[in-house]
């Protein structure tokens, strides 16, 4: 779960440079497990950001399932599935949720959306560093939140990234605690310039970049976190990135 920075940089200022030039001087925590790989594959065919993962597009993407390693965590374990997909204009992200009750009641950018249903995507473009990377996270009605990580606890939300697609599509209603619904598909479009700090110019094959896919899943008491590569911590902590998974884009 985030924690707001009283700090504030703004996209492309000389801070940013500084801390980016500190982070390459931070050394490397090797994992002692192996983090998963997925490979990224070129969109062989447009995409419509509808919130409906049904583009020809999305059926030749690989699937990352999120799993479920805290059992302290109360509430039912949904199953989440997040693919990704690029060409020469964007990274696309696709998740499919399970959801029986269908919660999220934040609506302005940048609001706490990790407290509603949630997905989340953490991206580092430059694996040589651990320290600083961007985070997206995008409730069940489409609201980012977005920012800056520096060292996995100070968040720089005056990052907005630009020319994003965000849409969501509902297999149930919303906010209605009485109902049992399906689950909710989300889609989302991030421009390469956004990328531009950590990543001078886009990726091409044989790029290799640290992801993680997170998700916040029901309303307290009742919460459960589920992610794709385990951050090997004992609380439900996501902002691990020397844990990220590796992901290679390929042709």
């Amino acid at each position: 779960m985030p924690v707001d920075s009283h700090r504030i940089l703004r996209r492309g200022s000389r801070p940013i440079r500084l801390l980016i030039a500190l982070s390459l001087a931070v050394p490397v925590v090797t994992a002692q497990s192996p983090v998963p790989r997925y490979e990224v594959r070129r969109a062989g065919s447009p995409l419509t950001i509808d919130g409906v993962l049904d583009d020809a597009a999305w059926a030749a993407a690989p699937v990352a399932v999120l799993q479920f390693p805290w059992e302290s965590q109360t509430g039912p374990k949904q199953m989440t599935r997040a693919r990704l997909l690029w060409d020469a204009q964007a990274l696309y992200i696709g998740f499919d949720a399970d959801d029986a009750d269908i919660t999220a009641q934040f609506l302005e950018r940048d609001d706490p959306t990790y407290r509603d249903d949630a997905v989340e995507i953490f991206i580092n473009p430059n694996p040589q560093q651990e320290t600083v990377y961007y985070g997206f996270e995008m409730n069940a009605r489409g609201t980012l939140y977005d920012y800056l990580n520096y060292n996995s606890r100070t968040l720089f939300k005056r990052f907005d990234a630009t020319g994003m697609k965000i849409a969501t599509s509902l297999r149930g209603s919303l906010n209605v605690r009485t109902d049992t619904e399906g689950g909710w598909s989300h889609e989302a479009t991030i421009p390469w310039p956004n990328f531009e700090e950590l990543s001078r110019r886009p990726p091409v094959a044989g790029t290799v970049w640290k992801v993680n896919f997170n998700r916040w899943d029901g309303v307290q008491p009742n919460r459960r976190m589920s992610i794709w590569s385990h951050p090997q911590n004992p609380e439900s902590w996501p902002h691990v990135p020397s844990r990220f998974g590796e992901i290679v884009f390929i042709e």
